[in-house]
């Protein structure tokens, strides 16, 4: 079968925009992190919640997407259609965070100037397959799933979503799928509140492959839930609305301190069990009434997947420029950042043109 015939779904507009709104406040949030002394004082304290946004999003549009087609669609169809939209970007971010690594090398890495290119090309060349490097491997210190590219970590939590959709969770009725959501809320609640937040899930070690499943699992299965429960109204300004909350809750300063680490975990439960759904309910029911508005929000979805895998490479930069002049302030740094965030989004729709969109149609002939 021709698994092109399956591509005559519209899009939800405001959803693909609001996933460049996120994208882009992931590019403050790491740019942000190196001048904070730990998570209380990040100025982009809650940019990390993006990834679960990201996961819930990618529930609702699979099941928007996929749900019923699966009489005219195999496993394997599925799996080609997911590898071709994922895979290109993938393999470009491993290359670049390859191209950079030995010129990154600085304090906060000592391990780089010993790795020889031979175990840098291998970690490479596992990351193109998005399956996690063992510690063995870690070339750059910090313990990542993706030393080349850190972000990788949550590309293979998308893979395992993916696959539990497509080999079970898809056949699950409403009511089956409801006490899934539930039961993973729960899960996700306990993690945040008794680790005081959900950040994590980016070493291949027990503890954090578990922080890994729990944010995967509830936002992911949420997401679906939500694409087969909800009948989208009419909502005026929607865009504007659910961007703005994105903003508030991902920009949200740290909540209750060192002291009180469980309240800063009931917030983020808070946000990704309740307002994120709604989020995402503003934005499937949002209406477009100008171009102006519609080209925005094309734009803005086109970038977010090319923009998360190109930035982290460069971040890697200006972590170690930071790192190698201490006491850099923000005030010294900014300049920088905004230099760094303008290039990371010339350099993703540079990519989504000249490589991304290539690719995928060259693998779309391919793999049809």
């Amino acid at each position: 079968m021709n698994n092109n015939a399956l591509a005559t779904k519209p899009h939800y507009p405001i959803l693909d925009g609001l996933r460049g709104v996120a994208a882009i406040i992931v590019v403050t949030f790491h740019l942000a992190e190196p001048l904070a002394t730990g998570h209380l004082d990040i100025l982009v304290n809650h940019g990390y919640l993006a990834v679960d946004f990201f996961f819930l999003l990618s529930g609702f549009v699979i099941g928007y997407a996929y749900d019923d087609r699966w009489n005219k669609m195999t496993i394997g169809g599925f799996f080609k259609r997911r590898i071709e939209r994922l895979q290109p970007m993938v393999v470009l971010g491993m290359t670049l965070g390859a191209i950079g690594f030995y010129y990154t090398d600085s304090t906060i890495w000592p391990l780089i100037h010993t790795v020889p290119v031979w175990k840098m090309l291998l970690v490479m060349l596992i990351g193109y397959t998005i399956l996690p490097v063992p510690l063995s491997l870690d070339i750059r210190g910090w313990q990542e799933m993706h030393p080349l590219n850190s972000v990788g970590w949550s590309l293979f939590f998308e893979y395992v979503a993916n696959i539990l959709y497509a080999i079970g969770v898809r056949k699950f009725s409403k009511t089956a799928l409801g006490i899934l959501v539930a039961i993973s809320a729960v899960a996700l609640a306990h993690l945040a509140i008794t680790n005081g937040d959900v950040s994590g899930g980016w070493t291949l070690n027990v503890e954090q492959v578990r922080v890994g499943i729990t944010r995967t699992i509830y936002p992911f299965f949420a997401g679906l839930l939500l694409s087969r429960v909800i009948k989208p109204a009419q909502i005026k300004n929607a865009f504007l609305w659910s961007s703005l909350l994105v903003a508030i809750v991902l920009y949200m300063p740290r909540i209750g301190g060192a002291e009180h680490l469980w309240m800063n975990g009931i917030y983020e439960s808070i946000c990704i069990i309740i307002v994120f759904p709604l989020i995402v309910y503003l934005g499937a029911s949002g209406v477009i009434k100008t171009q102006r508005e519609n080209r925005i929000c094309k734009f803005l979805g086109d970038i977010s997947y090319p923009l998360y895998l190109v930035h982290y490479p460069l971040v890697y930069f200006y972590v170690a420029w930071i790192n190698n002049n201490k006491g850099i302030t923000i005030v010294q740094a900014w300049p920088y950042a905004l230099l760094i965030l303008i290039g990371a989004i010339i350099l993703a729709y540079a990519t989504l043109k000249w490589y991304d969109e290539p690719v995928r149609k060259w693998l779309r002939k391919r793999l049809a």
